[in-house]
């Protein structure tokens, strides 16, 4: 199938994306790296009546230091970042991130920043940036505005944009040396959609202590008492004993309400186990 008729319109500006927007009615849809929306479009599951492409704006390709963190324009595409071409702040965690997902043609066009606002519950951007505790920068035509990553997604890809709202960028923090990390996913064959992915991220130094579970309901989610049990100390032995086992089964089934018995269940314990475990690692 193909998509249905549109309007296309090419932006020079972020206000002028804004204002293109604006004249829709509530029915367009910024394109930047088109690896989601475009074969949804084509399928019919997205609908709009006109496409304004935001590709080519240099405001989303920038990076720079901002308020002891580094902003990531929303257009840096996954390649971009797996090659090192743009400062990665998390100690190699961002490059690991990026070089997973799905194959080097999708990651070489898809943009973080359109990773983050399609908000796929499978896709790698919204778990690993939740765990890293980052910030969106939102453009709008009221100004800027910076939301959480914690309230940035609301459900099954829905998030808090408004209607003609751009994310512009994403603010990370800067990690210090003592800091360490992990992420596993579980895909079925290379390039997919994970079915599950375990993100963590431990910085004594910024009070950072984040285990978050994506691919597994409508929205990643933290795993607050594997985070408060990470901020507190825990050695390699501890996190392969049978206490700290019976602590993720209570988190995992707590947080999603998924039934222990299920595959599903086992599945996303096993993933986020490795995923601290490769963090204890480091």
């Amino acid at each position: 199938m193909k998509a249905a008729k549109i309007s296309y319109h090419k932006a020079a500006t972020l206000e002028e994306a804004i204002t293109l927007a604006q004249g829709a009615d509530g029915m367009a849809k910024y394109l930047a790296g088109g690896q989601s929306m475009l074969p949804m479009m084509n399928l019919r599951l997205a609908m709009s009546d006109a496409i304004v492409d935001i590709s080519g704006l240099a405001a989303l390709r920038e990076t720079r230091r901002v308020d002891g963190g580094l902003f990531i324009g929303a257009g840096v595409t996954h390649a971009m970042i797996e090659d090192g071409k743009v400062e990665d702040p998390a100690l190699g965690y961002m490059r690991c991130v990026a070089g997973g997902i799905a194959y080097r043609s999708v990651r070489n066009k898809g943009t973080i920043g359109g990773s983050v606002v399609h908000a796929d519950p499978a896709a790698d951007w919204p778990a690993a940036l939740l765990a890293l505790g980052a910030t969106a920068v939102l453009h709008g035509a009221g100004g800027e505005r910076r939301v959480a990553f914690s309230d940035f997604r609301l459900g099954l890809m829905e998030t808090c944009l408004g209607e003609t709202e751009i994310l512009h960028g994403i603010v990370l923090p800067i990690l210090s040396k003592q800091a360490r990390w992990g992420y596993s996913k579980f895909c079925r064959k290379v390039g997919e959609f994970a079915h599950s992915i375990g993100a963590v991220v431990f910085d004594p130094s910024l009070g950072l202590a984040n285990v978050v579970l994506g691919a597994a309901i409508d929205k990643p989610v933290i795993l607050p008492a594997l985070g408060e049990r990470l901020a507190v100390g825990l050695t390699a032995a501890e996190a392969t004993g049978k206490a700290f086992e019976a602590l993720i089964e209570q988190d995992l089934s707590t947080v999603t309400g998924i039934d222990p018995s299920t595959y599903e269940f086992h599945l996303h314990k096993t993933i986020v186990a490795r995923a601290i475990s490769e963090a204890l690692k480091k």
